[in-house]
């Protein structure tokens, strides 16, 4: 007969080995993809030194690669050749043909076989090359000297320009930056191009490094299916199948992003309200609702003026000075104990009733408002992004430092602990996508009641299944870390922290399909569906004005939960309870 711990092991054990498959894979949405196509969150260890291991690791997602240096080079040679063995062209001329064409194969092809003379005259590619006139000697068309014939050179259109004046006009155009990678001849009615051979031929050491740069750098940022990860220092891109699912990527630096918009990756909120968000936390917008809300104008100068405390008598900074009362706004000289004093005014009583500071109360009512609602967001967003680069650093502790000190001290292999990286992996993860619910919640219609009362309710049992998940791993553990020896409650930890995990992660499964689908759980007459309650919540109760509970479900299945050890099985997160037990002890749902 199993015991409570081994059959909670073996339930966090089977939510262990799907934890890629379902909440990081994506869920239901790409339904008409296989799971093996869908793409995996992996968290890179960031000391890892096999840096070729990480890249493998990458390479095998389906929907997009990694590419280092070498990788590009190699992906550049390999369209070149098609490109030349197709169209029976010189490698030098295919390379100028993909760069105008942004490195794309098929758009090559396409175009060359619809008019191939239309090709070469945009390109610049001469069907027959023009070689340099003969003779001993041949005058340079820049600079007009004379100079011997093996001193001289020529494009294909064999117009002759000595190496000094070919070396000075290629530094300019290479330091003038990737527009050199288009090059044309140096003659002003000849539009014949450059190619890489010539560049070799002719510039200078730090010249072809700085092309060669540039045409690397142009694979990537002329190809639509490629793009460089935006973390500072990285030099990895990725290429990426356009139209293949989700487009969170990470890279081989372990940085993860959004390949659509090259954002940090913010699954389930989409690109633009995440455009939007980060435009509206840097724009001034919110001082200006600040000032409004927070201060008046001085009636003379028109400089804002805050007041925080003291009496209604002002007295604007210099050189103005003008001395006034802050609640009507008039000259303080018109004021005084036949006007109520120092802390009223009678006027501004009377006006208030005749209307006349209605509109400019509504609208400072309206500016606060709005402040206090951004606000309010914010502070959680950022609190949580705080939060997750916290959770980052003591992940980064755990793997470096303390597993192996807890492993001694526990007297367990580290292989046996890895329960406790999964759940820091958790957390990290979780408070990302809790961290863009909170942009997800600004935007939502306010009109929308149904839709934000299940998206809050929602939220709020995947914040609160973290915030046990975080205090476990970061307070509970550091006992363990603390202990002199081996502990005999360990086990018992091992099988709550494993739970939490579990239990967090379905929450989070739960929110981030709900806001993927638009919230469609919520019916058209303002009530949660039964039907999707019971698919995204597994059959809880749910409490609140937006729909009916299903409480009376729960508590006459319950006796039909019970398995022959005698435990009975929480239908919100599965956890196996003891018999006597009225709520889960994972999760505090009543029976």
């Amino acid at each position: 007969m199993a015991s409570e711990d081994e059959l909670m092991m073996q339930d966090a054990t089977d939510d262990g080995e799907s934890f890629d498959d379902d909440f990081y894979s994506g869920g239901d949405v790409h339904d008409d993809s296989d799971d093996d196509d869908v793409m995996d969150y992996d968290f890179i260890d960031n000391d890892s030194d096999d840096s070729d291991t990480v890249i493998a690791h990458h390479r095998s997602q389906s929907n997009y690669s990694i590419l280092n240096e070498a990788d590009i080079h190699k992906c550049q040679e390999e369209s070149i050749t098609k490109i030349s063995t197709v169209l029976s062209i010189p490698r030098v001329d295919a390379g100028i043909l993909l760069r105008h064409y942004n490195w794309s194969v098929s758009k090559v092809n396409d175009e060359w076989f619809a008019d191939e003379g239309k090709v070469r005259r945009i390109v610049g590619l001469l069907e027959n090359h023009v070689p340099v006139p003969d003779g001993e000697e041949l005058t340079c068309g820049i600079c007009f000297d004379v100079f011997p014939r093996k001193e001289i050179s020529g494009a294909a259109c064999g117009h002759p320009f000595c190496f000094t004046c070919w070396q000075g006009y290629i530094s300019t155009a290479i330091t003038d930056g990737p527009g050199c990678l288009m090059l044309r001849c140096p003659d002003p009615s000849c539009s014949a191009a450059i190619g890489l051979d010539m560049i070799k031929k002719l510039a200078n050491d730090d010249d072809k490094k700085k092309y060669n740069r540039y045409f690397i750098r142009s694979f990537v940022e002329d190809n639509r299916k490629t793009k460089w990860c935006p973390a500072p220092g990285c030099d990895y891109a990725v290429d990426y199948i356009v139209g293949s699912g989700s487009y969170d990527v990470t890279c081989g630096c372990s940085y993860s992003f959004c390949w659509n918009c090259t954002e940090e990756t913010h699954r389930p909120v989409d690109c633009g309200t995440v455009s939007k968000w980060i435009l509206k936390n840097s724009a001034e917008s919110e001082n200006m609702n600040w000032i409004l809300a927070n201060s008046k104008p001085c009636p003379k100068c028109k400089r804002p003026i805050e007041k925080n405390q003291g009496c209604m008598h002002i007295t604007c900074t210099p050189p103005c000075k003008f001395e006034f009362c802050w609640l009507c706004l008039g000259p303080w000289t018109d004021h005084g104990e036949r006007t109520g004093g120092f802390y009223a005014c009678n006027r501004y009583e009377s006006a208030k009733q005749d209307g006349v500071f209605d509109e400019s109360e509504k609208r400072r009512e309206m500016a606060k408002n709005s402040l206090e609602r951004y606000t309010h967001y914010y502070e959680r967003w950022a609190t949580n992004q705080s939060s997750r680069q916290k959770a980052l650093s003591d992940l980064q502790q755990m793997q470096t430092v303390h597993l192996e000190k807890l492993s001694d001290k526990q007297c367990q292999p580290e292989s046996q602990l890895k329960f406790i990286i999964e759940a820091w992996l958790q957390i990290v993860e979780c408070r990302r996508v809790l961290k863009w619910t909170y942009a997800y919640g600004y935007y939502l219609p306010e009109h929308e009641h149904a839709k934000r009362q299940f998206f809050e309710y929602l939220q709020g049992e995947a914040e609160s299944g973290l915030e046990r998940l975080h205090q476990c791993a970061e307070k509970e553990l550091q006992g363990y870390l603390d202990a002199e020896g081996p502990s005999k409650e360990f086990n018992e930890f091992r099988t709550k922290l494993a739970g939490l995990t579990s239990v967090t992660r379905n929450y989070f499964e739960n929110l981030v399909r709900a806001l993927e689908n638009g919230l469609s759980d919520v019916d058209g007459h303002g009530a949660y569906s039964r039907a999707a309650s019971s698919k995204s919540l597994g059959g809880g109760s749910i409490k609140g004005k937006g729909g009916r509970g299903k409480g009376t479900t729960s508590r006459s299945s319950s006796s039909r939960n019970i398995d022959d050890s005698g435990h009975w099985s929480c239908e919100y997160c599965t956890y196996a309870n003891v018999r006597s037990a009225t709520a889960c002890q994972m999760c505090q749902q009543r029976r």
